[in-house]
């Protein structure tokens, strides 16, 4: 199979690997960027996965006020080092996503800040909605289970899709930009006000 030069770039600039490791896990995949990422990473070498469990101390408080001045966010981004916070693409990486903070409203950062009241208060919503389908057992914890994967991926910043490109969620784009800019990147916090809500 040929694999264009562009697409194995393309996996470079997303993961850091080298660009000889990249075409061979396209090739492998058949030309599935996904599966190719998978590749790379069980091989361990994706540099960004290797890069996010280092210390980022560093970074930049971003704002966005949406242009009706109803709803505004303020986010604080994390890096390594002074000099990448500077960096007109990190900045920019935060302005993406305080916009997408503004129009999808996530809750949490992650399903590690999910509290389990809260999990657990699912769970019962859940259950309580299958149960009438006379699924019992296994079969309605795998409902539960899929229902929660759903709730994740619409509450938790990380695991929401891009707003603008949804093939990429926001973990994914955190990713990219480690693998370019060669530091962990991290979200500390943020903040959504909206005009009228408490």
């Amino acid at each position: 199979m040929e694999i264009s030069a562009i697409k194995v770039k393309e996996l470079r600039d997303m993961t850091g690997a080298g660009m000889m490791d990249c075409k061979n896990a396209l090739v492998e995949s058949g030309g599935d960027m996904e599966k190719a990422k998978e590749i790379l990473r069980k091989k361990g070498l994706s540099k960004a996965d290797k890069k996010m469990g280092r210390a980022a101390n560093n970074g930049w408080i971003i704002d966005y006020i949406h242009f009706n001045g109803r709803v505004g966010v303020m986010l604080e981004l994390n890096c390594e080092t002074d000099f990448v916070a500077k960096t007109e693409e990190f900045k920019s990486l935060g302005r993406e996503i305080c916009k997408h903070i503004a129009m999808q409203n996530p809750k949490y950062i992650s399903r590690e800040d999910v509290d389990p009241a809260t999990l657990e208060k699912e769970k019962e919503i859940y259950r309580a909605q299958y149960a009438a389908t006379g699924k019992t057992g296994q079969a309605l914890e795998k409902i539960v289970e899929n229902k929660l994967e759903k709730f994740y991926e619409e509450n938790c910043l990380m695991e929401q899709k891009f707003f603008l490109d949804e093939s990429k969620t926001i973990s994914d784009m955190i990713k990219e930009a480690i693998a370019k800019l060669g530091e962990n990147i991290s979200i500390g916090r943020f903040v959504r006000f909206e005009i009228g809500q408490g």
